[in-house]
């Protein structure tokens, strides 16, 4: 899709109008950015059907941005980018990976020592040239060593969020073709794992090669790797592969079956069937030369003793167990949310009312919707006082007299996402947070924190009886930086006694809690919900990642506290 292409491209703006000083501005690119990734329709279509005039109707996007996208849709390119990147030739991107980096550090490296990318920012931290520089220091500097060594854990991996919008994009198209009649992705991201290497899809046909010469002349290919009659692959200019396979009908749900994986779980179950006397591999199940099951994926399993284990459970950790003794969990599915409750509106600075937020949470089907706009601590985000809380307080139970009066059953609920300090209490006052519906706290500022200290922190928030939730509760953002140090087993043992809830933020960038961790939660007894931390409407779209997350962690419907009704969720909480 062009929304991903354009997002990068504006995200890259953003950086580089912030090397440069450039006031207001990178925060309008990266609005628009982020207003991209979370369009469900290409903007190239939206394009097509109304021209400029329609691309000004998508949130976030104004006349210069506008004309910036039809530049891209007609040329390929965007001029003031182009010269921006003649101008400062260095890897941005690539280099804010690094935790602590921003545009304006990159750009003092590159003028300072020349640093241009990984290679050389690692070859400057090692011959300890950059904590001499001001406003960096030895702190700085090792801190960018323990960043690069993360990022090299993870090399070559794309985040689920960024692969996932452009596999589904292929899907349909080729879904599309006459001559397609069954089709999946497969491989890791069927799985939803947090992050893709690259993104397998199987078809069925019995014309191979038309839709092999569709695929490999699709708009977004950057080069093929190689077509062969029922086998294709590419690389899509995001920089990331896609494998095609076609493969006969009768063979289909084997070869689904073996391509999801995992590797491992692949092997436990072709052990399985040789214990029956038979062979399984991506052609079939067989008993001797006789196929016996093959054509979905329930057949193959069922042959072999097993209930239908769900694609985001095919890990090898412990599912195939609990299927042969018949305790495997119902997951929970991806209809059974019934609210979102971490959503930012307008009054901390998001994007959009707390008016439209309810009415695109409506469109989706939704019971209600929480406003949790950040509090006072976190400047940066407008964060709201205790004055603005109970301003916010009133609209919200205007909204819902408007609402009612409307004959409409939705509610809006109104919380606070609070700011747990460095001593494990809160920056708003126990008095306010009383009168709201819930208030979730969550850790944004030290995170390096030691061990002990961190744990004490947050569970003194969590003894608070204000707090009902604990946001991004171990604070990793995914292939940037590490959880922070939390002894987990107190975590959970204090949630458990004082009820409080931890969040699976939806978010691709932190997936937090993960799924070890939602196991974990689960075997303890102790409650979560799934959330998107919106901060404009199209993000509300992110809770499809949350509830895989969710899924990857076997988490069931009555350990997610947002699949109950708003009376039934209520009760939950503190």
């Amino acid at each position: 899709m062009k929304n991903q292409e354009l997002a990068k491209i504006f995200q890259g703006m953003a950086q580089f109008l912030e090397m440069e000083g450039v006031a207001f501005k990178p925060y309008a690119y990266n609005r628009a950015a982020l207003s991209l990734e979370a369009l469900n329709e290409d903007v190239g279509d939206i394009y097509k059907k109304g021209g400029i005039k329609a691309l000004l109707e998508i949130p976030g996007i104004g006349k210069a941005i506008a004309d910036h996208i039809e530049e891209y849709l007609k040329t390929g390119k965007i001029k003031h980018y182009e010269d921006y990147k003649k101008k400062l030739p260095l890897k941005i991107d690539e280099l804010l990976r690094v935790e602590g980096m921003g545009p304006r550090k990159v750009k003092m490296l590159y003028q300072k020592l020349g640093i241009k990318d990984l290679k050389d920012l690692e070859k400057a931290a090692k011959a300890h040239k950059i904590a001499p520089l001001f406003g960096f220091g030895e702190t700085t500097e090792k801190n960018i060593l323990q960043g690069l060594e993360f990022l090299k854990r993870d090399k070559g991996r794309f985040l689920l969020g960024q692969i996932l919008p452009t596999a589904n994009d292929v899907l349909e198209k080729l879904k599309n073709l006459k001559e397609v009649e069954e089709i999946s992705l497969a491989g890791s991201v069927r799985r939803r794992k947090e992050t893709i290497g690259d993104v397998d899809i199987l078809a069925v046909s019995k014309k191979p090669a038309k839709i092999m010469d569709f695929f490999v002349n699709l708009e977004g290919v950057e080069k093929v790797w190689g077509k062969g009659g029922t086998k294709a692959s590419v690389r899509m200019k995001e920089g990331f592969d896609i494998d095609l396979r076609v493969v006969p009908k009768e063979s289909y749900g084997s070869a689904l079956q073996y391509f999801t994986g995992n590797k491992d779980h692949n092997i436990i179950t072709r052990k399985i069937a040789i214990e029956k006397g038979l062979k399984l591999s991506e052609y079939g199940l067989f008993r001797g030369k006789k196929m016996i099951a093959s054509k979905t994926e329930e057949d193959v399993y069922k042959a072999i003793g097993l209930p239908y284990i769900e694609p985001e459970m095919r890990e090898n950790e412990g599912e195939i167990e609990a299927a042969l003794k018949g305790k495997l969990p119902k997951i929970i599915g991806y209809k059974d949310i019934k609210g979102d409750l971490h959503c930012h509106s307008n009054w901390d600075g998001g994007e959009d009312s707390i008016e439209d937020m309810a009415k695109a949470a409506i469109d989706l089907g939704y019971e209600y919707i929480g406003i949790s706009d950040h509090t006072k601590f976190l400047r940066i985000e407008n964060g709201l006082n205790e004055k603005q809380l109970l301003k916010e307080h009133e609209a919200i139970g205007k909204l819902n007299s408007k609402f009612k009066i409307q004959n409409s059953k939705f509610r809006i609920l109104h919380g606070c996402e609070t700011n747990i300090l460095n001593d494990g209490s809160v920056d708003i006052k126990d008095e306010v947070l009383e009168k709201l519906d819930y208030v979730i706290a969550g850790v944004h500022s030290s995170l390096k924190m030691p061990k002990k200290e961190m744990t004490q922190r947050v569970v003194k928030a969590m003894e608070n009886p204000n707090i009902d939730i604990i946001s991004h509760p171990t604070g990793r953002l995914i292939g940037k930086r590490d959880e922070y140090q939390l002894d987990f087993d107190k975590i959970l043992e204090v949630a458990k006694k004082t009820g409080t809830i931890l969040e699976i933020n939806s978010s691709p960038y932190r997936l937090d809690l993960n799924s070890f961790y939602i196991r974990r939660a689960k075997e303890a007894g102790v409650k979560m919900i799934i959330n998107t931390d919106s901060h404009q409407k199209e993000q509300l779209n992110l809770m499809e990642y949350g509830i895989a997350q969710a899924r990857r962690g076997w988490a069931e419907r009555n350990d997610i506290v947002n699949t109950l009704p708003v009376e039934g969720l209520l009760k939950h909480f503190k």
